[in-house]
């Protein structure tokens, strides 16, 4: 089927939407981006695969891999490269996970180590089929990295650990830098994009967070263009400040394969600037919202805003109070 034989309107339907396979629609000039062929990429390839790391960079297909990678900036995968979940926009593959490596959490910082990074995203998989959802593994990575490289801060990007007892406890107890949970789209949208979680669980995973470190700086990233309305978008910012999250990122949906859940809309870069700028009215410390912004995109860079934007917010505080 041709891609001008599914219209946009046809997509908001979902008894079309959700035929077997849907076209990927061709993407709009502001989204193309050069396939990666720098000598710096392959160093960065071959190294995760000396050090037996999977990436989501590699894993979810992401546009910026080139220019990350080029940059020897990526961001590590942990627990497997298999999902415990089917989310209908992701490109990580489904089933039945191994065991967790033992020796992951070392791999993981000798190669922080090596490249020299100042600042590292770890992610996974949903590991649900886990007691604790992984998350002493999570723990247990950042310790690991913190003792060969002090200096780099740490970002962790985490599943909702399916609320278990004591998960998230046991991730914030580790001291990373940033915790970041993606709800990844609008509430409305969730039995069709994200059926095995549920909006207001993540919303409280994020709160309780900052609750049980005030000091740990959280974030989270949506998806536009999954047939989502401005208004709702809005709601999930007031929902998302209401947490007393501190960084919000925004990019445009991409669908990987004709299996996953068609782009209904491309959002422009007008669009996204103006989500931007309604996002730092609502007090968000910092806001990436462009096309091409994933959640680990020039994480090191923002997080060095991020930071220099909470200093100077304490400082205005003071300086009033």
């Amino acid at each position: 089927m041709a891609d001008s034989d599914l219209t946009t309107r046809d997509l908001r339907h979902p008894e079309k939407r959700n035929r077997p396979d849907s076209p990927i629609r061709r993407k709009p000039p502001w989204i193309r981006v050069r396939a990666p062929n720098s000598p710096t990429y392959f160093e960065t390839r071959n190294l995760m695969r000396s050090h037996n790391l999977h990436t989501v960079c590699e894993e979810a297909a992401c546009p910026n891999i080139g220019e990350c990678w080029s940059q020897k900036h990526a961001t590590m995968m942990i627990m497997g490269d298999t999902c415990t979940r089917a989310c209908a926009f992701c490109n990580v593959k489904t089933g039945l996970p191994n065991a967790l490596d033992p020796f992951e959490p070392t791999n993981v910082a000798k190669a922080v180590h090596t490249l020299g990074l100042r600042h590292i995203v770890i992610t996974s998989v949903d590991r649900d089929d886990l007691d604790d959802g992984g998350a002493n593994h999570f723990a247990e990575v950042i310790r690991r990295t913190r003792e060969l490289s002090p200096e780099t801060t740490i970002e962790v990007l985490t599943p909702d650990f399916l609320g278990k007892d004591g998960a998230l406890e046991t991730v914030i107890a580790a001291r990373p830098d940033v915790f970041n949970h993606n709800l990844e789209t609008v509430p409305g949208l969730y039995p069709r994009v994200r059926p095995g979680a549920r909006y207001f669980s993540s919303l409280q995973l994020l709160a309780k967070a900052k609750e049980l470190d005030s000091d740990v700086f959280t974030k989270s990233g949506i998806m536009v263009g999954l047939g989502e309305d401005r208004q709702a978008v809005h709601q999930v910012m007031d929902d998302l400040r209401a947490a007393d999250v501190d960084f919000l990122t925004m990019g445009q949906y991409l669908q990987p394969t004709p299996k996953h859940h068609p782009v209904i809309d491309f959002i422009t870069p007008e669009q996204f600037s103006a989500y931007e700028t309604a996002a730092r009215g609502k007090g968000f410390l910092m806001v990436a919202a462009t096309p091409l912004t994933r959640s680990s995109y020039h994480a090191d860079r923002d997080f060095a805003e991020l930071r220099q934007n909470r200093q100077q917010r304490r400082q205005r505080s003071q300086d009033t109070a």
